[in-house]
C-alpha cells in the first residue's frame, strides 16, 4: 500500500491545489479513489495523483540563500529614506554656498 497525494485544478488560470491524500495499492486504483473521494462535486477538471515517495522535498537550509534579498521584497521605505537623506545633504550644501 502506498500513500498518494491528490491535487485538483479548476478550469481557467487557477493553479493546482492540494486536495488531500489517500492510500491505494497502485497508481490506477489511486486515481479512481481520488476521483471518487475528491472530485465528486466537480471541484476541478484536472487532477494529479502523485505517489508520496516520488515527491522531492527540500529542507529549510536549501532555500535559506534566497531569504536574504531585501532588494526584492521592500515597501520603498529604505529608498525613500535614502533619497530624503541625499536631498537634505544637497540642501545643506546649497545653504552653505548661498551664505558665502
Amino acid at each position: 500500500m502506498a500513500t498518494y497525494e491528490v491535487f485538483l485544478k479548476k478550469d481557467g488560470k487557477d493553479e493546482f491545489r492540494h486536495a488531500g491524500a489517500l492510500d491505494a495499492a497502485n497508481a490506477e486504483l489511486a486515481l479512481v479513489m481520488a476521483r471518487e473521494s475528491y472530485a465528486r462535486r466537480a471541484e476541478g477538471n484536472l487532477m494529479w495523483v502523485v505517489d508520496r515517495n516520488d515527491i522531492v522535498a527540500s529542507d529549510e537550509s536549501f532555500l535559506q540563500p534566497n531569504a536574504d534579498k531585501p532588494h526584492r521584497h521592500h515597501d520603498g521605505k529604505a529608498v525613500a529614506a535614502r533619497r530624503k537623506e541625499l536631498r537634505e545633504k544637497q540642501d545643506n550644501r546649497d545653504a552653505r554656498e548661498n551664505q558665502s
